[in-house]
């Protein structure tokens, strides 16, 4: 048996009416293996971490570029599925803490500043989710980075 985890990708935008704070979720995806927080967790906000957000891609812009939350989360995908079949699912936002999850994660990407926040969270389908980590992906790594032994 696996350590199960599930990603959300969440756009967080401005209300241009109301002013106020809203947010659009984009997709579940869910891994079979390894989601323990120093798992693929942790090599998610590696990669995170070494990324820019951007609105447009620029002629001058080079290295991990994410386009928005939608070209995040495609990379997001394509990262953590690779090639091969199994392992690594879409499912319905509704699913969320309905897959036998032992941690759940949300990376929210901020439109206006074009910042990203990784939380963490342990045993959703246990009862009410209990929020183990909120920061960027670089202080996720900070936490959770492997020791050498």
């Amino acid at each position: 048996m696996g350590t199960r985890s599930t990603y959300r990708v969440i756009e967080q935008f401005k209300d241009d009416k109301t002013g106020k704070l809203k947010e659009d979720k984009l997709v579940l995806v869910y891994v079979q293996f390894d989601g323990y927080p120093d798992g693929h967790p942790l090599e998610t906000a590696e990669w995170l971490a070494g990324g820019k957000v951007v609105n447009g891609i620029g002629m001058n812009d080079t290295g991990l570029i994410f386009n928005g939350a939608g070209c995040l989360a495609a990379q997001l995908i394509s990262r953590l599925k690779g090639d091969s079949a199994g392992g690594t699912y879409i499912h319905p936002l509704t699913h969320r803490g309905k897959c036998g999850e032992n941690y759940t994660y949300d990376i929210i990407i901020r439109f206006e500043d074009k910042s990203i926040t990784y939380v963490a969270y342990d045993n959703p389908y246990k009862g009410r989710p209990k929020e183990l980590f909120r920061g960027t992906p670089a202080e996720y790594v900070a936490k959770y980075q492997k020791v050498p032994a």
